[in-house]
């Protein structure tokens, strides 16, 4: 039995079961025997790969639409960029040497912020981002306009999940069985029927259903468009889920780059739920903000310019011809990360639409 397994035992015992959420929080951030706290969990050495690592052009893209934000902004001097969840730097690194070739003014002008919690994650950070400044949450962020990139961070925040039953719904929760020394499934005892987190789309589903919600990322997106309405600027949320609200256990553990049982190994696989991204809109214009789309990952690249600069590389290297062009296909496919993975835009009032949404 692992550490933190022993522990979550120890504390079912004398509080009882945890909700998902709870589950999820100690799984991943637990201060000692966390996923994220013990590890890079990033590449072909960890437990799985994102965008970013697939090739240079995700993160040049987005950097460009960053700079164009910046001049339909007025561009301000200074502004904050910052990145919520930034893996191991390699997306505003990528970001960072295209905005310097095709927008100076907003490099110069930039303040570069990091939210990560992640030591490990912040040391490979700090190798190719030495001018940034880390910071645990977005709540701490410095007053002033901002442009902020969040690429594969919302499906990792811990979620909460109900059971549709005959009477209504009952919150399900992480338990102890004692005969096989494993954590199990079970519900809660008495209805509940959480309509202050049950997406309303979601709330008549048939007896049997499973609902989500993620209070943290819906806390995030109202703070984000909060933020946005009184001090200008936007926000661009890269993720995988579906676009509108919609019934379905999606959380899931990834392992060594393959599907394992959520509940095995607590802190030694990564625990992500798909993005309700209706929802993050949803909260986001009601704190004040402009929500654009979501479009998928792959028509949202395509517009940017994906194959354009795909073909520039090849003609600089055309070595690497196939391999650009599977990286390609991974990020746009639509067997792929293509039509999964969706671009949500969030805007101060006044911005217009921004590039890549229709």
């Amino acid at each position: 039995m692992t550490a933190l397994l022993d522990l979550l035992r120890r504390r079912i015992a004398v509080d009882g079961p945890l909700t998902v959420a709870q589950y999820m929080a100690e799984a991943l951030g637990h201060p000692r025997h966390g996923y994220y706290v013990k590890q890079d969990p990033l590449g072909a050495a960890g437990d799985f790969t994102t965008a970013p690592e697939i090739s240079q052009v995700f993160g040049e893209l987005i950097g460009l639409w960053c700079a164009d934000l910046w001049q339909r902004m007025g561009t301000p001097d200074p502004v904050l960029l910052v990145e919520l969840g930034p893996g191991r730097g390699t997306l505003m690194q990528d970001a960072l040497r295209a905005i310097g070739r095709a927008a100076p003014g907003f490099r110069a002008a930039l303040r570069l912020h990091l939210v990560e919690t992640s030591p490990a994650l912040r040391a490979a950070q700090a190798t190719r981002l030495a001018d940034a400044a880390w910071l645990d949450r977005l709540a701490d962020l410095a007053e002033g306009p901002a442009v902020v990139v969040a690429n594969e961070f919302f499906d990792a925040l811990p979620i909460r999940q109900w059971q549709r039953g005959a009477k209504g719904w009952h919150e399900r929760l992480v338990g102890w069985d004692e005969e096989t020394c494993r954590l199990h499934w079970e519900l809660s005892a008495r209805a509940d029927p959480g309509l202050a987190l049950i997406p309303e789309a979601v709330r008549d589903a048939p007896e049997g259903s499973i609902a989500e919600a993620c209070p943290a990322g819906l806390s995030h997106a109202a703070l984000l468009g909060r933020r946005l309405a009184q001090q200008g600027g936007a926000a661009l949320i890269v993720d995988y889920g579906p676009a509108r609200s919609a019934p379905g256990d999606s959380l899931q553990a990834v392992r060594r780059h393959a599907f394992a049982d959520p509940l095995e190994a607590p802190g030694d696989a990564d625990l992500t739920a798909h993005v309700d991204f209706q929802s993050l809109a949803q909260a986001a214009s009601q704190a004040g903000a402009i929500a654009h789309g979501p479009v998928t990952q792959g028509a949202f690249l395509e517009t940017l310019g994906l194959r354009p600069r795909a073909a520039q590389l090849q003609k600089a290297s055309p070595a690497r011809a196939a391999e650009i062009d599977a990286a390609v296909a991974r990020l746009a496919g639509p067997q792929q990360m293509g039509t999964l993975f969706k671009a949500l835009a969030l805007t101060a009032p006044g911005l217009g639409t921004p590039a890549g949404f229709p």
